[in-house]
């Protein structure tokens, strides 16, 4: 059972990023601002807001120990604060002054990692506040970042959707694409999974995009081996672009927000939904759990964030929401399937559907002489297990919902009129235009627009005209 029992609603534009250290829960804004809360009863302490940066505030994170807080920002700089008393340490400037949109801690604190919009990495030396190494993607600007547990290596997520992992010393080790319309963020649990055949330990990783997907990774980091990223399964649930993903700290939850509003809690062992939460108003960007309590916290562009109290003992079957993907059954891909038979208790088909390249129109086809004879499933009771839960996802094929890429970002609605933005997006030119009198960011990257200008997207246009058309038949 999830309870919200705090709201905190300081910030005056959108929040962007939460986290929490054993005491203080830090957020920070869009308003420029960071703005930190004592966890005993979540009031602000007396020094915040930290102000200091001149642009928006992309993100912060809190050093092991939790008395440094780091902040980046649009305005090209990593800040470093003293969590006791707020003061500012240091101001690191990214080479090339390009906006930073991640920064993250090293387990032993050695290191502050920074990534920016150019796409350079940096490891700033948290002691000398010098430059240590330097780095930048293939491509696209860096959007996500997460070191392993045992400081060897982290991983870096892009826009234009690869995650790479380096070691130590920001040397490329593996490359891998991921989510085909970018990644957005990405977490590595803290408690290594064994795997009983080969006696090795993998790092769980959950990595979330564009593509509407959260996928869950194995990292393999050994000597005699070198990298190994093994693909696990993908979550679905959400019915737009996922924003945001956390590990809890026992690793056997996972946390995202999305572009639809919505915050879902998955089990990490099975895929299943746990609780679907939706009183954010905008997109949520941000998700946290805190490191030793049941405490999750979420933030959004509402400017809101959210407190919620975990009970695991509690049950929660009306709390469990079934996967609503707006993907229809029959397009569904290979990851898709795999996906769908997590949430049906089914996972441990995964394998066998993947090696018999089962997409969504192969899985509506299967019957009990296919599974049978072509999959080799010899238990009648798991065949069917496996047909009954086929046919009840049949039976939720009786309506289409409207294709997401006809549903304005902002207003998650069919749009009548779309437009083109700077930004590559289309939108509703009315949502668009109320965005825009206000500020110059991206409703979907929260990039600076290089233009205000808009174009009408009369392809996009005739194609909603088109399926309008086809419904009414």
């Amino acid at each position: 059972m999830a309870t919200l029992i705090h709201t905190l609603a300081d910030h005056s534009d959108d929040v962007n990023y939460c986290a929490f250290s054993t005491s203080c829960l830090a957020t920070c804004s869009l308003d420029k601002t960071i703005r930190v809360y004592s966890l005993s009863d979540f009031t602000e302490l007396p020094y915040s807001p930290l102000e200091g940066h001149a642009y928006a505030v992309h993100c912060c994170c809190f050093s092991p120990s939790g008395r440094v807080l780091a902040s980046c920002s649009t305005d090209g700089t990593a800040a470093l604060w003293d969590s006791r008393d707020g003061r500012r340490l240091a101001v690191l400037q990214q080479p090339g002054a390009s906006p930073v949109r991640v920064c993250r801690f090293s387990p032993e604190a050695t290191y502050l990692l920074a990534g920016a919009a150019d796409g350079s990495v940096v490891l700033w030396n948290v002691q000398s506040l010098k430059l240590y190494r330097s780095g930048k993607v293939k491509g696209g600007s860096l959007m996500a970042c997460a070191f392993s547990p045992n400081g060897n290596f982290f991983v870096t997520g892009s826009s234009s959707g690869d995650l790479t992992i380096w070691d130590d010393k920001m040397r490329c080790l593996y490359n891998e694409k991921a989510h085909d319309l970018g990644v957005t963020c990405c977490d590595i649990s803290s408690h290594p999974v064994s795997d009983s055949e080969n006696g090795v330990k993998y790092f769980q990783m959950a990595s979330c995009g564009q593509d509407n997907q959260i996928k869950l990774w194995l990292i393999l980091f050994a000597d005699f081996l070198g990298v190994q990223l093994k693909y696990k399964c993908t979550l679905n649930g959400h019915s737009a672009p996922v924003l945001a993903c956390a590990f809890s700290c026992d690793g056997r939850l996972i946390v995202s927000g999305s572009v639809d509003k919505c915050v879902i809690i998955y089990e990490t062992s099975t895929g299943n939904i746990l609780h679907t939460l939706s009183q954010h108003t905008r997109y949520v960007t941000t998700c946290a759990f805190a490191p030793h309590s049941l405490l999750l916290a979420t933030g959004s562009m509402d400017k809101t964030v959210h407190i919620w109290q975990l009970d695991l003992k509690q049950p929660c079957a009306g709390d469990t929401v079934e996967n609503e993907s707006k993907v229809a059954v029959q397009d569904w891909s290979e990851d898709d399937v795999s996906a769908w038979l997590c949430t049906q208790d089914l996972a441990d088909f995964v394998g066998l559907f993947k090696m018999n390249n089962i997409d969504g129109k192969e899985l509506l086809n299967l019957t009990k002489e296919s599974l049978a004879n072509e999959l080799k499933i010899e238990s009648l009771g798991l065949r069917s297990k496996v047909l009954k839960k086929i046919e009840e996802l049949r039976m939720t094929m009786i309506s289409v919902s409207v294709p997401d890429e006809f549903l304005c970002p902002i207003t998650r609605e069919l749009m009548n009129d779309p437009v083109i933005a700077t930004d590559g997006y289309s939108y509703e030119r009315e949502a668009m235009e109320n965005w825009i009198s206000n500020r110059r960011s991206s409703p979907m990257t929260n990039l600076p627009l290089h233009s205000l200008m808009l174009t009408p997207n009369r392809t996009l246009k005739m194609a909603i005209s088109r399926w309008l058309e086809n419904q009414q038949k």
